[in-house]
């Protein structure tokens, strides 16, 4: 949270400014002030594809919520993985269809409205589902804590990775660097946490047109700064609740109802993304129930109600109204944005699918970490060339970005060991052999690294005089 409430008070103090001084609507028009059209287009092509499969994978995640009902009506009657893609696949169509029927009637002003009335309801469907946890577990949260004696239970950080470097490797590079390359290749400690959320925080929020649709629309950009500001603080009781709800769960199952069949995938393992659903359905009250479900239903149609706004958004400025001849009439204008907006909801559907096919076939994969990679390869090279345009007067040109940028995203996809993955999977063999020396990254780590060899490389290269007349 320190990291990512830092990353607000950068973009409201220095990005909100730069994007309210030239008027833009799509946030990649501001690229083009800066640079030429070339970087805005490309940078929101980065943003369209980007969005389209980190939206659409999430589509799968409530989707759950239907298999885990149908497993509690029909307990000898378990959902094979085919049946599972097939009712889920039926299930994200139909709420894609609805959020994208009142995004695409009521544009921009719909979907914050709406998206007060569901954050509302996400409010309270946390906060009694902490509250009915606790109540389930005998003492309270001072009970639960009798049960996490663990030396990791309540461990609030780490410094450190949780690889250890063999004594050679100590030997030939020291010990100051085998613990840097145990950290960079540790998903979860202090620096990663702190970093990886500065960097992710500085990227969403600052060159996602997603994220910064809502603060352009704001009466001005002081009201927009502490907009952004005020919610990244109503932030962290979510993120408390629902961690909290993770800590209480583990308790519940593992110490307190020690007997319950919880749900598992084909391998015998326990589904850990089902056991929540499965608490609500089973363990829950009716009426509380409802509002969970309501609260989790509510909160997919609201991020996907901006996705699809802010895809069609950046498609129609960025490169439709500069393409084809649009009259200057509004309904001419707003046809268009609704006609975009019904054509992202049909990408995203397709995306969602796409996943549960995936999942369907690899019932092991971790759904967070598909959506947090799309980010990770290619939101770097946004957010890099965004720090470029912001923080220097004269670096960084038409061609020079389009380098620095492929060159943010090569690194990161080969400190991911992404070539290799994708190698092996078709060919059975690596297609090289990393140098031991050079950690490979996890995904809290990509965005960070992205910035900064696109950062690096943008540099090298000077604004042309003609850009900087048109922009300053």
């Amino acid at each position: 949270m320190i990291g990512y409430l830092l990353a607000r008070l950068v973009v409201s103090a220095v990005f909100i400014p730069a994007f309210y001084k030239h008027d833009v609507v799509s946030v990649y028009e501001f690229l083009e002030h800066r640079f030429g059209p070339k970087t805005r287009s490309f940078s929101s092509v980065i943003f369209l594809i980007t969005r389209s499969l980190a939206s659409g994978s999430r589509l799968w995640v409530p989707t759950l919520l239907i298999v885990v009902i149908w497993d509690q009506l029909n307990p000898n009657q378990p959902l094979s993985n085919w049946d599972q893609f097939w009712i889920t696949g039926g299930a994200l169509v139909f709420i894609s269809i609805l959020t994208a029927a009142y995004t695409a009637l009521g544009g921009i002003k719909a979907v914050i409205w709406t998206d007060v009335l569901q954050i509302t309801v996400l409010f309270a469907a946390l906060g009694f589902s902490v509250w009915y946890l606790l109540s389930h577990i005998p003492g309270g949260w001072e009970g639960a804590k009798s049960h996490l004696t663990g030396p990791n239970d309540l461990k609030v950080w780490t410094w450190k990775g949780d690889k250890t470097a063999s004594p050679e490797f100590i030997e030939k590079y020291g010990a100051a660097w085998a613990t840097i390359k145990s950290v960079l290749e540790s998903t979860y400690n202090l620096w990663a946490a702190f970093l990886g959320s500065l960097f992710v925080t500085l990227a969403t929020h600052g060159t996602d047109q997603d994220m910064v649709q809502r603060m352009l629309t704001a009466k001005n950009k002081r009201q927009s700064a502490v907009a952004t500001i005020l919610s990244g603080v109503a932030d962290i009781p979510v993120t408390f609740a629902v961690l909290m709800i993770g800590i209480l769960l583990s308790v519940y199952y593992g110490h307190i109802v020690t007997d319950e069949i919880l749900p598992t995938n084909p391998n015998g393992k326990v589904d850990s993304s089902r056991v929540f659903p499965h608490f609500v359905i089973d363990v829950m009250p009716g009426g509380l129930r409802g509002l969970v479900i309501a609260g989790v239903l509510a909160t997919t149609m609201g991020s996907l109600g901006t996705a699809m706004n802010a895809l069609a958004t950046s498609y129609s400025r960025d490169f439709h109204f500069r393409w084809f001849k649009t009259p200057d009439e509004e309904h001419a204008r707003v046809k268009v944005m609704k006609l975009s907006t019904l054509g992202f909801a049909v990408i995203l559907i397709s995306v969602g699918l796409l996943i549960a096919f995936i999942k369907a076939k690899n019932p092991d994969l971790s759904i967070i970490g598909i959506i947090f990679s799309s980010f990770g390869y290619t939101y770097g090279s946004l957010l890099g060339i965004f720090m470029v345009a912001l923080f220097t007067k004269s670096r960084g040109s038409e061609m020079g970005n389009l380098i620095a940028m492929l060159a943010g995203i090569i690194a990161v996809a080969y400190l991911s060991n992404l070539p290799n993955v994708v190698w092996e999977m078709f060919r059975g063999a690596p297609l090289y052999k990393n140098f031991e020396w050079l950690p490979m990254i996890t995904f809290t780590w990509r965005i960070m690294f992205g910035t900064l060899v696109t950062v690096a490389v943008a540099m090298c290269f000077k604004t042309p005089q003609r850009s900087l007349n048109a922009s300053y």
